[in-house]
């Protein structure tokens, strides 16, 4: 079943990059972020009503859905829809791989939880075939402030993201499940950007285009409602390093998918940073002692073998 929902969020949110295109245009940003999630609460809590999936909850429960709500609902998606404005989309596609990273540290200083070599090691090589992946965005960009300014937008989604994932740990702790503890972030994401927007005298107009609407229904329902309700289940599942891994997968089903519709082309180095991503995500994976124990087998085989040529 993980195994089964990891492959689900590889696919949903992959192809959720091809609808974000469909929503720029003359709807402010905070809008259709708003819109999108306003969609997904009302859809999570008519089908936790419907099917009784929605937990008994405390004042206490609320605090830590309303900081996720700010995190994973609202802040993180205004930081990376801003970086894009002043860098390539590659360039955040880059930066927000490193969420294993900002897990791993977040996790060890929150929780005590510690990380493998393994895990290191799986990261690593995922994140050399990412910057294959996005080495032209990469190469052409002039460092300029404005690519600071982008960077510095996309480090504070990726962040934003990873202290929703710490979150989610907690609401785990406190016997709340994914379904429950999402439906309510949501719900409070909401309000935040509605805040924003009120604040900032924005207009609630609706670009009525197909494409805009097609693409808002597909972020809201199954990259909303199906792709956050699953990803923190696999946090609660393999832990948040783990499941944050798929901040390196999904930009390659996001190529593949770039490549259908927006006629981007494959190239060696693209080739090969797909290949270094999925042996990444293998080694990340892995139990503990399981390179070691490949190495000792290994090892014994070759002394058997020279052993063998040695008695001829």
């Amino acid at each position: 079943m993980t195994a089964l929902l990891y492959l689900l969020m590889i696919f949903v949110w992959g192809f959720s990059w091809i609808a974000i295109t469909s929503q720029q245009g003359d709807v402010p940003t905070e809008v259709s972020i708003l819109y999108r999630f306003a969609i997904a609460a009302s859809l999570m809590f008519i089908i936790g009503v419907m099917f009784k999936k929605l937990q008994p909850t405390s004042a206490r429960h609320h605090l830590f859905f309303a900081l996720q709500g700010v995190c994973l609902f609202c802040a993180n998606f205004l930081a990376f829809y801003q970086s894009t404005h002043y860098i390539a989309s590659g360039l955040t596609a880059v930066v927000m791989a490193t969420a294993p990273i900002f897990n791993a540290i977040h996790g060890k200083w929150i929780y005590g939880i510690e990380t493998k070599g393994n895990f290191w090691l799986g990261v690593s090589v995922g994140l050399a075939g990412i910057c294959l992946l996005f080495g032209h965005d990469l190469l052409g960009a002039n460092w300029s402030i404005e690519v600071l300014y982008g960077l510095m937008y996309a480090l504070m989604g990726t962040w934003c993201f990873s202290m929703g994932n710490m979150i989610s740990i907690q609401n785990k702790r406190n016997q709340i499940q994914a379904y429950t503890a999402t439906s309510y972030a949501m719900v409070y994401g909401c309000i935040a950007l509605l805040g924003i927007i009120l604040f900032k005298g924005i207009s609630f107009d609706i670009d009525m285009r197909l494409e805009y609407l097609t693409g808002l229904a597909y972020l809201a329902v199954p990259a909303s409602v199906i792709g956050f309700t699953v990803y923190l289940n696999l946090v609660d599942r393999l832990g948040a390093n783990q499941a944050a891994y798929l901040m390196l997968i999904t930009p390659i089903v996001a190529l593949a998918v770039s490549s259908l519709f927006e006629d981007y082309h494959w190239s060696v180095y693209s080739t090969l940073g797909l290949s270094l991503v999925i042996s990444g995500n293998l080694l990340a994976q892995m139990k503990p002692g399981t390179l070691t124990q490949a190495y000792n087998k290994l090892k014994t085989a070759i002394n058997k073998q020279e052993s063998g040529l040695k008695s001829r």
